[in-house]
């Protein structure tokens, strides 16, 4: 069976690049979007251009720098709005409008006072408007995730006739278990007239744990966009994680769903990101994170060193990253330290690993990790008693 391309739509630049504290200069967005155009992202979200002159002018040179993607810029529902976009991206090679408006009856109503209707024709004119300056406009229904589906459906089938490509459903508070998120994006599938002649995308935010499994849900359902952004950085919990989803779908060929991403970049552009973003990400992040491809259970470490998949689902290498970690600590076993001290010269006999073993645990118990510097203290007590080779 053929396998569908799911586009990846990057919003680090714009939903990520407005958490506070990792604020970019224009030079700083330069440098990340070319990466993201190399990493093979489908489209950039390069900046929300009316929010500021720098913000436009970000967006205008990332527009002439891009070879590849789609450079996007974010409006709301306002001519004003969409006149400086389009402005910004006019040296884009393949320039896209992302414009909208709330749907769900908070945002109707707190929002903007306004009744459906008038939601309705804010849409149209927006996507139409949109579609003067340029032929892709993707079209995103605020908080799609807690909008009735009937009034999301009716929505949409106006959207797409004022001339929107893409329909972006975002769970825009975290709010979706996957079953719902997937369930919503079926019924628009089933209930939307000429939704089979636009993209349907997924931007999921991440408040409950979920935004990975929502898109997964999307896709899975019928999506075939899906924003993210690189290390799921974003507003409040973050948004779905880029190096996630392109993993999952990579894992999961079954699926028959696959993107474009070179992910062998995945990990070095994670760094990047983080970098130049002052955003660290946590040890146990899925994918990039520190402790992704590490082991300190002995248990675990046995069955790692006599083969990789024994817990490992994902090589290392497919994600840039060069090998499994071996952490010694308290809680490894002889295999272990074995592995480790061949690592840094020393061949150990049986007898010479079980007097090893008994001084490692001493340094283990005394500290969280052991590392090659106290392998080789290890190694001269244990020298004392029984001469070891050097591999």
């Amino acid at each position: 069976m053929q396998s569908d391309k799911i586009q990846i739509f990057d919003t680090t630049l714009r939903d990520g690049e407005q958490v506070p504290g990792c604020k970019l200069d224009t030079q700083q967005k330069l440098v990340i979007a070319e990466r993201l155009d190399f990493l093979g992202v489908d489209v950039i979200e390069a900046g929300f251009p009316v929010s500021s002159p720098g913000d436009f002018t970000s967006v205008r040179e990332i527009a002439k720098l891009v070879k590849n993607a789609s450079v996007c810029g974010l409006t709301r529902a306002v001519k004003k709005d969409i006149e400086v976009a389009a402005d910004a991206l006019k040296f884009a090679r393949k320039p896209r409008i992302h414009t909208g408006i709330g749907t769900s009856d908070s945002h109707i109503q707190f929002k903007f006072n306004a009744s459906k209707e008038e939601v309705i024709k804010r849409a149209k004119e927006a996507v139409s408007y949109a579609k003067n300056f340029v032929d892709d406009v993707e079209f995103y229904a605020e908080d799609a995730g807690r909008t009735d589906n009937a009034f999301l459906a009716k929505v949409c089938e106006e959207a797409i006739k004022s001339g929107a490509t893409v329909l972006n459903i975002p769970d825009t508070t975290g709010y979706c278990l996957p079953e719902e998120y997937g369930a919503k994006i079926k019924y628009l599938k089933d209930h939307v007239k000429g939704i089979e002649n636009v993209i349907i995308s997924c931007h999921c935010h991440n408040d409950l744990g979920l935004a990975t499994a929502n898109s997964i849900a999307g896709a899975i359902n019928g999506a075939r966009q899906i924003e993210c952004t690189v290390n799921g950085i974003g507003e409040r919990a973050g948004n779905t994680a880029l190096e996630e989803v392109v993993m999952i779908l990579k894992q999961h060929p079954y699926l028959n769903l696959q993107t474009d991403i070179n992910t062998k970049l995945l990990y070095d552009t994670s760094i990047m990101v983080r970098e130049r973003m002052g955003m660290p990400v946590q040890p146990n992040k899925a994918i990039v994170g520190a402790n992704a491809f590490a082991h300190s259970s002995g248990i675990h470490q046995d069955g790692v060193i006599k083969n990789r998949e024994t817990y490992e689902i994902i090589n290392p290498a497919d994600v840039g990253v060069t090998e499994s970690a071996i952490v010694l600590t308290a809680r490894s076993g002889r295999a272990a330290l074995a592995y480790r001290a061949k690592k840094i010269g020393y061949e150990l006999t049986k007898i010479q690993l079980d007097t090893a073993y008994k001084t490692f645990l001493q340094f283990a118990d005394r500290q969280k990790e052991v590392i090659d510097e106290d392998i080789h203290q290890i190694m001269k007590q244990v020298n004392k008693i029984s001469k070891i080779a050097i591999a």
